[in-house]
């Protein structure tokens, strides 16, 4: 298997001739460059998916001397009984596969001839190959692309041609077996540019993998059998987290439901699902607003409740266009501790995440089990609607407060928010655990930002801390929720660590000489205190009634 950093980087380089390939052809920044850049990564990962699931499907294909010799020459029912053999895998004919796409290139209407090719693979895989609005109205994710190129034939046949070339002349297959956090990477750089373009109210950011581990490995235990549960993520981004968590359960053994308002990262998430082996759930990707328009119900149209959630909501955004329906939302107790007023100045520091925190409560199973991303200030904030929903999971029949982690600074690159991590267990909790990793992880430069990253033993000292509920000096209490009262409902470690104080060993001799010195500094301060008043006084004497005042 190819190492992973080469791997990466070609990725990173595929990426890049792509950009060559938008800019050459007037694209750069645009809207549609960002949908050109992400529909043929699509299509390039699919492609070399399928090919890396027919070759463990038939080994005497991939033990052939020309793989695509011999898979041109199966004959149609041999290839499509090996298609439908292939679970939980994207179906794709032998003319849609890249190098076949690619022999085809010189003919004279090869701009059409890929755009019907991008069109026959949606059609193939219709019943799932598409985003769904909250209004229920479906968006195909592939479609033809030559006509965001503005020109004659000749120009779109060219501007095709290119993009076929940057994308046949490595493969991925080797990159299948390394999992998530290859992929994680890899959607990062892809658009990291559009961010920083232009992202609008929605800009999509990327939860790190070591908070992504840490919160799937808490959540499920190794030792534990879980099957057939539902995993939700009400601002799913891309999946990084909800994926994580599908791996630590099993991908078969969990069914993903997912909404977020940006189209771009619902794109994305699609893909995701594809390359982990989850197809069975891209039906329950949703691109809409989760706080207005939740979409995820049950038949009576009571909101659907999940046996797993992960969260890393917005922090700040500005939804004061629809802060009026969330005061006056049908679903009855959803935001129980309140909504965050509309400010007079700044409306885009308007708290939207303690909307998704409660939104995430209301929609857990009386039983389950979720961790959400917050800022750090949340955790001690001493009033409001963060201080009521603290207290409700310390107050309510059950105490459901599993612990918190509190991250070192700048562990997200593109924000100096500190975050913490709140786990949550609905079927009770005897005593939580709280952690102050803020000392972990090391300093690194990534993109151009600075950044905070947790080592592999440190995510493992968090997790075991966690699991076995170890008290480790300035690291790690585990308090009774009585004193969590008394110390006015807070979830931060460092506010329960013991005060130390250190003695130190010293002479007599050097006892009297350090005092003497305390001695001669007050007097000559003492001393130079009493000048300066004297000095004040001197001044206030030389003011005198100005008698002109008043007079013309």
């Amino acid at each position: 298997m190819k190492n992973i950093e080469e791997i990466k980087n070609q990725t990173y380089a595929l990426i890049d001739d792509l950009k060559k390939t938008t800019t050459e052809n007037g694209l750069a920044g645009s809207g549609n460059e960002y949908v050109v850049i992400v529909e043929i990564f699509l299509y390039k990962f699919l492609n070399d998916k399928f090919i890396y699931e027919a070759k463990k499907e038939k080994p005497e294909l991939a033990n052939a001397e020309d793989f695509f010799a011999a898979l041109d020459a199966m004959s149609e029912d041999d290839y499509e009984e090996m298609c439908d053999s292939m679970l939980d895998t994207i179906i794709l004919k032998k003319e849609h596969l890249i190098p076949f796409l690619a022999k085809r290139q010189n003919e004279d209407k090869f701009a059409e001839l890929f755009d019907s090719t991008l069109e026959s693979i949606a059609s193939e895989n219709s019943d799932i190959f598409y985003i769904l609005n909250e209004d229920e109205t479906r968006v195909s994710i592939m479609k033809p692309i030559s006509d965001v190129v503005s020109g004659g034939t000749n120009k779109k046949n060219a501007f095709c041609r290119s993009l076929i070339g940057d994308v046949a002349s490595f493969s991925f297959e080797n990159a299948f077996e390394a999992g998530y956090d290859f992929f994680s990477t890899i959607f990062e750089y892809l658009i990291k540019d559009y961010n920083a373009n232009g992202g609008g109210n929605y800009a999509e950011y990327y939860t790190p993998h070591a908070i992504a581990a840490i919160m799937a490995q808490l959540l499920v235990d190794p030792s534990e059998d879980v099957r057939s549960v539902t995993c939700y993520d009400p601002s799913a981004g891309t999946g990084t987290l909800v994926i994580a968590l599908a791996h630590a359960i099993g991908e078969q053994n969990c069914t993903v439901y997912t909404q977020d308002i940006s189209d771009k990262s619902s794109t994305m998430m699609m893909l995701n699902l594809i390359l982990n082996s989850m197809s069975h759930s891209l039906t329950h990707v949703i691109q809409g607003n989760t706080l207005k328009h939740p979409f995820h119900k049950n038949e009576d149209g009571s909101l659907r409740k999940f046996d797993y959630i992960v969260s890393n909501p917005p922090f700040k955004l500005d939804f004061s266009d629809y802060h009026s329906d969330l005061k006056t939302d049908s679903y009855k107790g959803r935001f129980f501790a309140g909504i965050p007023n509309i400010p007079s100045k700044n409306k885009k520091g308007m708290e939207i995440y303690l909307c998704f925190f409660q939104h995430l409560l209301y929609s857990l199973k009386e039983d389950g089990k979720a961790a959400i991303v917050v800022p750090t200030g949340f955790i001690t904030a001493k009033s409001g609607i963060a201080f009521k929903i603290r207290k409700h999971l310390v107050d309510g029949e059950k105490s459901i407060l599993r612990g918190v982690v509190s991250m070192p600074s700048n562990i997200f690159a593109n924000t100096g928010t500190n975050v913490s991590v709140v786990f949550i267990d609905k079927s009770g909790v005897d005593k939580p655990v709280l952690i102050d990793a803020s000392k972990l992880g090391e300093t690194i430069k990534e993109n151009g930002n600075q950044k905070t990253k947790l080592r592999t033993e440190e995510i493992q000292q968090i997790v075991n801390t966690f699991r076995n509920k170890e008290v480790v000096e300035d690291f790690s209490v585990t308090p009774t929720f009585d004193e969590i009262k008394e110390k006015g409902y807070s979830f931060s470690a460092g506010q329960y660590f013991d005060i130390k104080i250190d003695y130190v060993d010293i002479t007599e001799d050097e006892f009297n000489r350090r005092m003497d010195n305390f001695k001669t500094t007050l007097r000559q301060q003492f001393s130079e205190s009493h000048r300066l008043e004297e000095e004040i006084m001197k001044q206030l004497d030389c003011i005198g009634f100005n008698e002109n005042v008043g007079k013309e």
